[in-house]
C-alpha cells in the first residue's frame, strides 16, 4: 500500500441501512479506521421516507423458515443468513441501542415514536460511538483490487477526486446504477433490474367510480396470456417464468387501477414475468375472499329470508362487503338496486354471485411512473458467500442490501435483509482482521 495515500481498514460505500449496519457492526467488534461514504447530503434517505415517515423497521416474523417466504427472489438462499440474524435479532439490536420497536396488528414493527428520525438518530449515534467516520457528499467512483490485497479507490467529492486505499470494501449502494457498475467492473455479473412492488393499471379503468374503496380480503389471480401479450408473452413463456400468480388480502381501488398490500405482494412475485410480458395480463378478482359457491348461496338465501322487505341497495349479503362495490356490481349486472330482496329474480342472483367470485379485468401496465418501491435484480447470490457476504470473485469485497438479487414484499422485509446482510458483512470483516 502506498504510504502517501490515506488508508482505511474498511470502506463502506453507501450510507443506507445495510451500509450503516455493516460499518457499525465492524467497528463495534473492535475494527478501527472505518469509513462510511454517502453520495447525498444526508444518509439514510430511504429510512427517512419509508412507511410514510414512520419507518417500518422489520416484521414480527420470528421463524427464519417462515421469514424466507416473504422474498420473491432470494428467499431460499436467505435461510442460512436469517438463522444467524433475523427479525428478533434486529429488534434486540435496536433495543440495546435505546430504540424500542412496537408491533402493529399486521405484524409490522415501527419505532415507538412513530418517526423515522428516531431510527436515523439511533444508527448515527451508534456509528459515532463506535468510531465510524461518516463522509457525505462523497461517492465511490472506481474501485480496483490490488494484487497484494486490498483496494485502491477513486472518489467523487464535489470538484475534487481524492483517492484512498482500504483493506476491505463493502458495497452497500442499494439499487443505484452506480453500485451495479462498480460490482460489474470488479468482475461480478448482474441480473437485469426490473421494477417490483408496484400497482396495476387498467386502461380504461372500469372501477374508476370506486376510487378510494378498500376491500379485505380479496383473492387475486393474475394470468399472462399469449393472446394478449403477443411476442412479449411468448418470451416470458420461453424464459421459463410462471404464467399464473395468486395472492389474497387487502386491496385499494385507485383512479388508475388497483393498489393495496395484496396487489403489491402479487406484483412482487410476478415482477419478472410481468416485465417480460410487457405488463399485459388478465386479473381475476374474488371479492368474497374465498367464499365458496355454496356459502354465497346460503348468504343470499338468508338475505331473502331475513331482509325480504329491504331493497338490495340497503342490505348487503355480508357487512364487510363495501356498499359502493356492492352497488357497482349490481349496476354492472343490470340489477335494479331498488328491488326488494324478496322480488329479486334468481337468475340475476346467480349472475351476481359469479361476478363476486370472479370479476375479470385487463391489466394494461403499471401504476404511475416512479411509484414502484423496490427493484428486482442485482448481483446474483451464487457469486456471494452468504455466510460472510464476501464476493466469491474478489477477496475482501463484500456486497450487501439491495445491490444483491434479493427483494422482499412490503412490511419491513426489505429492511430486514439490509440489517441481516450488513451485520454478517461487518462481523466477517472484523473477524478477518483479527477482531
Amino acid at each position: 500500500m502506498s504510504s502517501s495515500t490515506p488508508f482505511w481498514n474498511l470502506v463502506v460505500a453507501g450510507g443506507g441501512p445495510a451500509g450503516f449496519m455493516a460499518a457499525i457492526t465492524a467497528a463495534e467488534a473492535g475494527l478501527d479506521r472505518v469509513l462510511l461514504l454517502e453520495s447525498t447530503p444526508e444518509p439514510l434517505g430511504k429510512v427517512r421516507i419509508s412507511g410514510g415517515g414512520r419507518c417500518n423497521v422489520t416484521h414480527a416474523c420470528w421463524d427464519p423458515r417462515e421469514l424466507v417466504g416473504h422474498y420473491p427472489r432470494g428467499g431460499r438462499a436467505l435461510r442460512g443468513p436469517f438463522s444467524r440474524f433475523a427479525s428478533g435479532d434486529a429488534v434486540a439490536w435496536f433495543d440495546e441501542r435505546g430504540l424500542e420497536l412496537v408491533e402493529e396488528a399486521d405484524g409490522r414493527l415501527f419505532p415507538r415514536s412513530n418517526r423515522s428520525s428516531s431510527v436515523i438518530q439511533t444508527l448515527r449515534e451508534a456509528a459515532g460511538r463506535a468510531g465510524v467516520v461518516l463522509q457525505t457528499h462523497t461517492a465511490l467512483q472506481r474501485a480496483e483490487a490490488l494484487p497484494a490485497g486490498g483496494f485502491a479507490l477513486a472518489l467523487r467529492c464535489g470538484d475534487d477526486a481524492p483517492s484512498l486505499q482500504c483493506q476491505r470494501l463493502v458495497l452497500a449502494t442499494g439499487s443505484h446504477p452506480s453500485g451495479r457498475r462498480l460490482a460489474q467492473a470488479l468482475g461480478h455479473g448482474l441480473v437485469p433490474p426490473v421494477p417490483s412492488l408496484f400497482t396495476l393499471a387498467f386502461r380504461p379503468n372500469p372501477l374508476l367510480a370506486l376510487a378510494g374503496v378498500s376491500q379485505d380480503p380479496v383473492g387475486l389471480d393474475l394470468e399472462l396470456e399469449d393472446s394478449l401479450l403477443g411476442s412479449a408473452g411468448r418470451a416470458a413463456h420461453t424464459a421459463g417464468l410462471p404464467r399464473r400468480f395468486r395472492q389474497q388480502g387487502p386491496v385499494l381501488i385507485t383512479h388508475w387501477g388497483l393498489s393495496g398490500p395484496a396487489t403489491l405482494r402479487l406484483t412482487a412475485f410476478a415482477a419478472r414475468a410481468l416485465h417480460h410480458g410487457g405488463y399485459r395480463a388478465t386479473l381475476r378478482l374474488d371479492w368474497t375472499g374465498g367464499r365458496s359457491q355454496a356459502e354465497l348461496e346460503q348468504l343470499f338465501a338468508l338475505c331473502r329470508q331475513e331482509q325480504a322487505r329491504r331493497q338490495l341497495s340497503n342490505a348487503r349479503p355480508w357487512p364487510q362487503l363495501s356498499r359502493r362495490l356492492w352497488l357497482h356490481l349490481l349496476d354492472q349486472q343490470g340489477a335494479d338496486p331498488e328491488l326488494r330482496w324478496a322480488d329479486w329474480p334468481r337468475r340475476q342472483e346467480r349472475v351476481l354471485i359469479a361476478a363476486l367470485r370472479s370479476s375479470c379485468y385487463a391489466v394494461a401496465g403499471r401504476g404511475p411512473f416512479g411509484e414502484e418501491f423496490v427493484t428486482a435484480g442485482g448481483v446474483p447470490l451464487g457469486e456471494v458467500n452468504l455466510a460472510t457476504m464476501e464476493s466469491r470473485q474478489v477477496a475482501g469485497l463484500h456486497l450487501v442490501g439491495e445491490l444483491l438479487d434479493v427483494d422482499g414484499v412490503t412490511g419491513g422485509f426489505n429492511f430486514q435483509h439490509c440489517w441481516t446482510s450488513g451485520w454478517l458483512a461487518g462481523q466477517a470483516v472484523a473477524a478477518a482482521q483479527g477482531h
